[in-house]
């Protein structure tokens, strides 16, 4: 009985180990545009989970997901083009206790030379499954002399195919600017994992599509690095973000 003890409380220990409570991460992704000149844009954000989160010897990039881990994050990005915009924002998740509802919201506000956005966003959703989440909502703009608001939807699950875990996503918004975005992420293990991204927006003048590859890799438990090519109609870009979790 004993050493049933002793183990089991060095498993635990070394679970709360492996957990982390807050995530702060930094990112530059660089615009090569067609028709003007490239542009530099760097972002700064922080999550802060309600709860402890452990891995459970699953992906460690999906670990607050499949933990359902209630947050609450901040987040700031800025560039260097022409008009610079600087954006500020906030947004939160929470899965509601014992059962299976999930709720969401966000706020942001975008700043440049002339003008000032307001946006906000807004979701209900329910996880079918474990690990499969479903969700509906709003999302708007707000400007001085204009408003606009459209439905939303996005589903998200994280699967076991064969020996390998994967993740698949998509989205779309619907109204004045329609967009919808499929992507997937495939885990060659718990540490690293190779994707791709396909998004359109059709703002009414201009259908416009974007694909992108990108790969993370935590170097430990704490920390990641991914890289990210995007391949436009009009835009390509090189991005790079980082991570570290405590």
């Amino acid at each position: 009985m004993k050493k049933l003890a002793l183990a089991a409380a060095l498993l635990a220990t070394m679970s709360a180990a492996n957990a982390y409570q807050t995530e702060v991460g930094a990112d530059y992704t660089y615009f090569d545009n067609d028709n003007s000149d490239s542009v530099n844009a760097f972002g700064l954000d922080a999550t802060y989970y309600f709860n402890p989160v452990t891995d459970n010897n699953a992906p460690l990039a999906e670990a607050a997901f499949m933990n359902r881990a209630s947050n609450v994050g901040v987040n700031v990005a800025t560039n260097d083009a022409d008009n610079e915009k600087t954006e500020y924002g906030i947004k939160g998740e929470y899965y509601v206790p014992n059962t299976d509802f999930y709720v969401s919201g966000k706020l942001a506000r975008v700043e440049d030379d002339y003008d000032h956005v307001n946006k906000y966003g807004a979701e209900i959703g329910y996880l079918p499954a474990p690990n499969f989440l479903i969700a509906a909502g709003l999302v708007g703009t707000e400007r001085d002399d204009d408003s606009n608001t459209d439905p939303s939807i996005r589903a998200k699950y994280v699967t076991r195919v064969g020996q390998h875990d994967w993740n698949f996503e998509a989205g779309g918004v619907f109204g004045d600017n329609d967009e919808y975005n499929f992507l997937a992420d495939y885990f060659v293990d718990n540490t690293f994992s190779i994707g791709g991204k396909y998004q359109n927006i059709d703002n009414g003048v201009d259908n416009k599509d974007t694909f992108s590859v990108r790969a993370r890799k935590f170097i430990n438990q704490q920390t990641s690095v991914q890289g990210e090519l995007g391949f436009g109609d009009d835009t390509n870009t090189v991005g790079i973000r980082g991570t570290y979790r405590f």
